[in-house]
């Protein structure tokens, strides 16, 4: 994408590439519990300039050395965090190939700075960022504090804020049996959030209207 012609992506977000995040845990203390899975959505504009998913990666996470495993959070979730079923890998090997698959999505739409999209993103972002931090990878794509919460956004554009209620409100189907998978939740976050920006590009919100020049 030349300098002369910025992609969409670009300058809706004012450079950011949103990706969309979802991150299954085993407690609620990001520096302490374990993360078991993590997914991530990156979008992509289609040529009506209408937010859609472009692709999903979903990783199974090993706990860290030394994680705390909280017994009422697995039997929220249903993950047994040591099933050789699950294709677990380290959080270091998961972070370092969403890095890859973001800066490259990033540099195709000329984007400067990836930004994290989630549901009560304060949440996600603190244990995705203990777990950067715990991997030691130093290239992290993503902005380190600025987010777009979805629980806001649709609290807004929707009157729900509860994830479930608020994907009813917009028309997208919602199985709660599938909820609480990091897979799962990512991708109705993300179809939510694309709705929310194609619902106001449709009542005219952007691209930002050009007001009418004055009369001389």
């Amino acid at each position: 994408m030349s300098e002369q012609q910025p992609s969409l992506m670009s300058q809706r977000f004012r450079g950011y590439f949103p990706i969309v995040i979802d991150i299954e845990t085993a407690g609620f203390n990001a520096q302490t519990d374990a993360v078991l899975e993590l997914a991530a959505s990156i979008l992509a504009f289609d040529e009506q300039g209408e937010l859609s998913i472009s692709k999903t990666h979903h990783y199974h996470i090993e706990p860290f050395e030394g994680a705390n495993l909280e017994q009422a959070s697995l039997d929220f979730t249903g993950i047994d965090p040591y099933n050789p079923l699950r294709g677990a890998v380290s959080e270091k090997d998961a972070l370092h190939d969403l890095f890859k698959h973001v800066r490259k999505a990033m540099k195709a739409q000329g984007c400067h700075r990836a930004i994290l999209v989630a549901h009560n993103a304060a949440f996600d972002q603190s244990f995705f960022k203990a777990a950067t931090t715990r991997s030691g990878l130093k290239r992290d794509p993503f902005h380190p504090f600025v987010t777009f919460d979805t629980t806001t956004l649709s609290g807004l554009a929707l009157g729900q804020t509860v994830l479930a209620k608020a994907c009813m409100e917009a028309g997208i189907a919602f199985d709660n049996k599938e909820a609480h998978s990091a897979l799962y939740d990512t991708e109705r976050t993300a179809e939510l959030f694309c709705h929310i920006v194609n619902q106001w590009k449709a009542l005219g919100g952007w691209p930002l209207a050009t007001p009418p020049a004055e009369e001389e």
